[in-house]
């Protein structure tokens, strides 16, 4: 390997499983590991497909490595160019030039690159060398709690069960064929506006009145406290969208990233909404196989099978994961609106010291980069803070969002969602089905307080107040032309 510095020199040994004596180097591939630092220092975009593999800086042995990839990844988050020039700039700034070896480290990963065109089969090494050194950190520590540990044994078996698989749980988060999850869901079941605008419409005439539409490239944020309905509201959309049910328009394809809920969760939702069916009589056993509630969930099950939707139920996701996932999921499935269920989920490791706010913002501002970079509109679903209840009325604002006033200044939109029955002091506190938006927010429109929409809690379905409609589907007197 020629002679290295003592930045390049591997510093971690770990004894061998049966507890002999002679220590050994753990799984590593210093030619691998050079192979990718040197494909994204000739070309950055490298950078998205190492973290797409869950790549992060302790997937390097060599401590020079890990210093290279944390601040390579630094800059594809803040946005920065990548170059040797670039990042030798940026470790000097930060003090970090002299732990890697000088300048002349970063040609040498260039040299011992000849290609880019290798890149991924030097991410599968190094990600595969990584695997094999965190089971081998299992198994010590498996083996030490065997002697030191009191626990109970069936109690102890099940921790080390759960550490191994999460090593392999991080390597297997992928788009699920959607046919096979309404599928599985049934089996499951059975076994217990305007045509003008550019935006693509959300199938809700009010909303699409007053924002034209989701635009390519706007990031929109729904906001709620918990259990308003927020996550039901985004399904009804996406529904509304892949089956064309939005005013005339075709039929498009959407992506949804759920941090929170499965995708079993999430089909049996859409399932319930669609043929108007309690959860409740599903999960109790009392639904009958030949009933008509039966049939209207074959029905719709046959139905949102064919719909073009593509779903991401990967927990924990970093932020520049998400962006590489949802790329892929543009370029094979040419996606028209992209749903992330919710943004308080997400992390960025990378920022993770620095705070849960400055995170946040970070976060908040890649997915609005990548709402301009696909050229999609992007839904994003965001916690509110305690805050409407203390001040005791129960209506939002924009200060509300939680974690960082950022998401207020990234947003292009802020819907505010609100049910006055959750709140006893409200004045429409017994109107059960009510659910208000305020549209807090809208960069290209107006803003608009008390978009009123019934809820129907039991099928988590929401639908226009057609009682308080005119013909043309809105309220008498409200005029056409609000933008």
């Amino acid at each position: 390997m020629g002679s290295r510095g003592i930045a390049e020199m591997p510093t971690e040994t770990l004894p061998s499983a049966s507890g002999n004596a002679a220590m050994r180097l753990p799984p590593y591939s210093e030619e691998a590991e050079k192979g990718v630092l040197g494909s994204i220092l000739q070309d950055a975009a490298v950078v998205d497909l190492a973290i797409e593999n869950q790549l992060v800086s302790a997937s390097f042995y060599v401590p020079a490595h890990r210093i290279v990839f944390e601040e390579l990844v630094d800059m594809a988050t803040t946005g920065r160019p990548i170059d040797v020039l670039t990042v030798a700039s940026r470790l000097k700034e930060i003090g970090k030039i002299d732990q890697i070896g000088g300048e002349h480290f970063l040609y040498r990963l260039i040299d011992s690159t000849p290609t880019t065109a290798h890149a991924g089969y030097y991410i599968d090494i190094v990600r595969q060398k990584r695997m094999l050194r965190s089971i081998i950190e299992c198994a010590r520590n498996a083996e030490s709690a065997c002697y030191s540990s009191d626990e109970d044994a069936f109690a102890l078996l099940g921790r080390v069960e759960q550490s191994f698989f999460s090593i392999a749980d991080r390597q297997h988060g992928e788009v699920a064929s959607w046919p096979d999850v309404v599928k599985r869901v049934m089996t499951q079941i059975e076994t217990v506006g305007d045509n003008s605008s550019s935006g693509i419409k959300t199938g809700f005439p009010d909303i699409d009145h007053y924002l034209g539409g989701l635009r390519p490239g706007n990031m929109a944020v729904l906001a709620a406290r918990p259990s308003m309905g927020k996550t039901s509201l985004a399904m009804n959309i996406a529904e509304n969208v892949a089956r064309g049910h939005t005013g005339g328009e075709e039929a498009a394809p959407v992506g949804i990233f759920s941090l929170e809920m499965s995708q079993e969760d999430l089909v049996m939702r859409m399932l319930c909404t669609y043929a108007r069916v309690s959860m409740h009589q599903i999960r109790d056993g009392r639904l009958g196989g030949r009933s008509d509630r039966h049939r209207s969930l074959v029905q719709a099950a046959d139905v949102l099978r064919k719909a073009p939707v593509f779903l991401d139920d990967t927990a924990g996701l970093d932020v520049m994961e998400l962006r590489s996932r949802a790329r892929r999921m543009r370029k094979r499935h040419n996606i028209r609106l992209l749903i992330v269920d919710y943004l308080q989920l997400l992390s960025c490791r990378e920022f993770t010291r620095q705070g849960r706010q400055i995170e946040t913002a970070v976060i908040s501002g890649n997915l609005k980069a990548m709402a301009k970079e696909l050229g999609v509109p992007v839904l994003v679903l965001s916690q509110l803070s305690r805050a409407p209840e203390a001040r005791g009325e129960g209506v939002p604002r924009l200060s509300d969002l939680r974690d960082s006033g950022s998401i207020e200044q990234d947003a292009d939109i802020v819907l505010l969602l609100r049910r006055p029955c959750k709140y006893p002091e409200d004045q429409e506190h017994d109107d059960r089905r009510l659910a208000i938006i305020d549209i807090a927010k809208n960069r290209n429109g107006p803003t608009f307080n008390e978009i009123r929409l019934n809820f129907e809690e039991e099928f988590t379905r929401f639908d226009s107040r057609a009682e308080e409609r005119g013909v043309d589907g809105f309220a008498a007197g409200e005029e056409d032309d609000v933008f």
